[in-house]
């Protein structure tokens, strides 16, 4: 799997983007089942999990900070 553009998780909606973190949660908490039950045979996903999870969280908040200074300008 290619690391995501952050450009690209930019144009997602918010919703999407709650459907992506909470995919992307599940992914690491299976890949973590599979590293305990030494199933796991590409421990390489646990850092593209967490950068996917990072970069879909900043997008998130950001979009959450520029939608509460509209509001407070208007």
């Amino acid at each position: 799997m290619a690391r995501p553009n952050i450009a690209d998780v930019r144009k997602l909606s918010g919703d999407q983007i709650n459907e992506q973190v909470s995919a992307t949660r599940r992914e690491l908490f299976e890949l973590r089942f599979q590293q305990a039950t030494r199933r796991l045979e590409t421990p390489h996903r646990f850092k593209e999990a967490r950068i996917k999870l990072a970069h879909l969280l900043t997008v998130q908040q950001e979009q959450e900070r520029s939608a509460t200074t509209a509001d407070s300008a208007s």
